[in-house]
């Protein structure tokens, strides 16, 4: 009887998430921001943490499980929490700043973060993006959570006890306190960071609670002093107390400030006079107005589940780093020099992972928004010498490229203008032409690049290879702009034919990408599934794809399109093989690899997502169906567990929301999306000039997710590509969907995706 009863039970949950979900008014609700956290160092299934945020808002809020400093402060399989900290934290691996940290306890006065950790249950924990809630069991207080952009609301519902408290943890490597009981405030800053920061860095905060003190403590490391009211050393903290009764609720709201203690207070007027459940309502519709841009209709429960998601995910970053003065004028401190400066700032963001389908998204979305990012790009270019590439909040020392010239190139040649292109345009080509204080920064080996044509393999400079097919196609994108901004020849002329550097790598032999020394041999010994080394992350059959702007070149070299795509079939084809040996042991990245069954399709990394798609660049299209479907199928779910490797700022998340619209970015800054398949019934794309995209594919199911037709506003389509100025005006895709490829449809040279090499022909 018990295994029927288990068997319905099964049958019953497959109903459910196999259920047609037909229309989605209320987006937020399907989001699991869980997504992703049962990961750790050895093995990545996100990287993620239940970000409690607005869109793209200053401050993220979480809750805190691992020990002061982990970068996997969040982890599902936790079985305490140790408190809810404010975090900016875009990364495990780049870890946190801008952090301080609110603990609820009760009985015995216990602030050290082991002692107030309390046992908590999913069970009795709800995690949304507008809103956090879980039941502290040591304690038995409830803790909700609710943020503007630059604040928050905790409500604390409190047994009946004369010993509740709240500590405020304002952690180590230098912080203050000071607690003021006549208003029911407390004010401090923190200075802990794990870098990217000028020295007179601080996160100023302010809490006020609306419950009078009947104690106040202070702590310094170990040492608490009961009745002290200020601290000031490596690392502090206060504790308050309260006589509560049973049910009681305690509302604080909390805001903080990279510019100044004053700047915190004005922070504080986002919430104002509202109350807990009226911030909670703006949160959640200011999420809606964002997510309801792409309605997401005829798909399962589970399918629209990760849909929203991962759309949350690709909100979240790059962060508001900028602040309103009382004139009401947008003013930054600047992670670059320490100065407070008027203008937009954004950080938390590496473009080397976000470059990809994070920044297409913004623009298609939120066009007016990535004008913003842009001209916080100038500034961060005119504050520090140099545009920034990975940012976390200033310049961090971490991968490779000087990828921030594809999303100025983009945003620019899309339509762009709210932003000041100029300063950008002496930006990239900057770039371009020297080394930065860092490594990430500028080009490293950049002046080997400019005279032989690619970063040497034997002159000492990790990930040559990627570097040098990196620059080529950042190079493609200074000679689009170049050409738009109607620069002198010679600037475009120079830029045009660096961007063919890519060639130099090619080895006939492997039909691969190899690193090449200075003396123009190829790298011996040769193993095309060595990571790192040559290449970032990746081996060669990952990264021999990254000429984005000129796959009709790569084809050609590898010796024409039937080549091209059994080279592709090898991928998917191949044993999930490596060599370790640059790294001298097994990195997360290659385990996850090894592990989805899916040959040397590293999915769970960047340089290779968006390989599937270019099979429609050699006749083939329905293969990227195919194998797209594979990996929205496969590869991503709405669990603790539903990514492949590191989530990345929103870039694994923006691959599965442009895939399920059916089309992805492989080229940013051609204008052009490169045909998948929808995934599903219906899809609206509401764009910020009030057009609309739809997507109707009323025959998509599990079986049919390849494209028999397509009519394009009521006309035969047969490309391989969208056009993003077309979508721009609006338009109609009705999609028939079938169960086997018409292998007749977009297989003529016409219907190819944009190479350089045809623009030059």
């Amino acid at each position: 009887m018990k295994k029927i009863f288990l068997s319905l039970l099964g049958m019953a949950a497959m109903a459910a998430s196999a259920q047609t979900v037909n229309q989605v008014n209320d987006p937020v609700e399907w989001i699991n921001p869980l997504m992703g956290t049962q990961s750790d160092y050895a093995l990545s299934t996100g990287n993620t943490y239940p970000a409690v945020a607005t869109p793209w808002g200053m401050n993220f809020w979480a809750p805190q499980t691992g020990k002061m400093g982990d970068g996997w402060f969040y982890t599902y399989d936790a079985r305490k929490i140790r408190g809810f900290k404010q975090t900016h934290q875009p990364s495990p691996w780049i870890n946190d700043y801008g952090q301080f940290v609110l603990m609820p306890v009760t009985g015995s006065l216990k602030f050290n973060q082991d002692d107030r950790a309390s046992w908590f249950s999913h069970k009795a924990e709800v995690a949304k993006p507008y809103y956090y809630s879980v039941y502290l069991a040591e304690h038995d207080v409830t803790t909700e959570i609710t943020p503007t952009e630059r604040a928050a609301g905790f409500r604390f519902t409190f047994p009946q006890t004369d010993s509740s408290f709240v500590v405020i943890d304002a952690l180590d490597k230098g912080s203050y306190i000071k607690v003021i009981p006549e208003e029911n405030k407390i004010i401090g800053y923190s200075t802990k960071n794990s870098g990217g920061v000028p020295s007179n860095f601080k996160d100023y905060f302010v809490i006020v609670f609306d419950k009078p003190f009947t104690s106040t403590s202070t702590f310094s490391d170990t040492v608490l002093t009961r009745g002290g009211k200020e601290a000031s050393d490596k690392h502090v903290g206060a504790v308050i107390g309260f006589k509560t009764k049973k049910g009681e609720q305690v509302y604080a709201r909390v805001a903080s400030s990279f510019i100044s203690p004053e700047q915190a207070l004005l922070n504080l007027k986002e919430i104002g006079n509202d109350n807990f459940d009226t911030v909670k309502a703006k949160a959640k519709a200011a999420w809606n107005k964002e997510l309801l841009r792409v309605k997401a209709e005829g798909g399962s429960a589970d399918q629209t589940a990760t849909f929203y998601s991962c759309l949350y995910r690709a909100m979240l970053f790059p962060r508001k780093f900028y602040e309103i003065d009382a004139n009401g004028k947008v003013v930054h401190y600047s992670p670059y020099n320490g100065k407070v400066l008027p203008g937009y700032m954004f950080t938390d963001n590496g473009f080397w992972d976000t470059f990809r389908a994070v920044f297409p998204l913004l623009n298609l979305l939120n066009p007016t928004m990535n004008g913003h990012i842009m001209e916080g790009l100038a500034n961060a270019y005119k504050e520090s010498g140099f545009l920034p590439e990975w940012a976390s909040p200033g310049h961090r020392d971490c991968m490779v490229g000087s990828n921030s010239a594809s999303l100025i190139a983009d945003a620019y040649l899309l339509g762009g203008r709210n932003f000041d292109v100029n300063t950008l345009w002496d930006g990239v080509v900057h770039s371009s032409e020297n080394e930065g204080p860092l490594t990430s920064v500028g080009r490293a080996g950049v002046k080997y690049y400019n005279t032989l044509g690619y970063v040497p393999y034997d002159a000492g400079i990790n990930e040559n290879a990627a570097r040098t097919l990196e620059y080529a196609y950042d190079d493609w994108c200074i000679y689009k702009l170049a050409v738009a901004l109607k620069r002198p020849q010679a600037d475009i002329d120079l830029y045009k034919k660096r961007s063919q550097n890519f060639r130099n790598l090619f080895d006939p032999e492997t039909k691969l990408m190899r690193g090449k020394n200075r003396d123009g041999s190829f790298e011996k010994p040769f193993n095309p599934f060595k990571w790192g080394d040559a290449f970032t992350e990746g081996n060669s059959w990952h990264y021999s794809w990254s000429v984005f702007h000129d796959i009709k070149a790569l084809q050609n070299l590898m010796g024409g399109r039937e080549m091209f795509v059994k080279m592709l079939d090898s991928v998917f084809a191949m044993p999930p093989v490596y060599d370790d040996s640059y790294y001298g042991g097994v990195i997360h990245e290659i385990r996850e690899m090894q592990i989805m069954n899916m040959g040397q399709y590293a999915h769970g990394n960047q340089p290779i997502q968006h390989m599937i798609y270019l099979y429609n660049f050699a006749g083939e299209p329905w293969k990227a169906q195919y194998w797209s479907r594979e990996v929205m199928n496969r590869l991503y779910a709405a669990h603790p567990d539903g990514y492949c490797g590191d989530e990345d700022n929103g870039q694994t998340s923006a691959w599965y929301v442009f895939s399920a619209m059916g089309f992805y970015p492989v080229c940013p800054g051609s204008g052009q999306y490169v045909m998948g398949a929808p995934l599903f019934k219906k899809m609206t794309i509401t764009l910020e000039n009030g057009k609309k995209v739809v997507i109707n594919a009323p025959e998509n199911s599990e079986a049919n997710r390849y494209i028999n037709t397509l009519k394009y506003n009521g006309a035969d389509y047969t490309k391989n590509y969208l056009d993003y100025s077309s979508l721009m005006k609006g338009a109609v895709l009705d999609v028939k969907m079938s169960a086997t490829p018409n292998k007749t449809r977009g297989i003529k040279a016409t219907d190819f995706p944009y190479s350089f090499s045809d623009e030059h022909k």
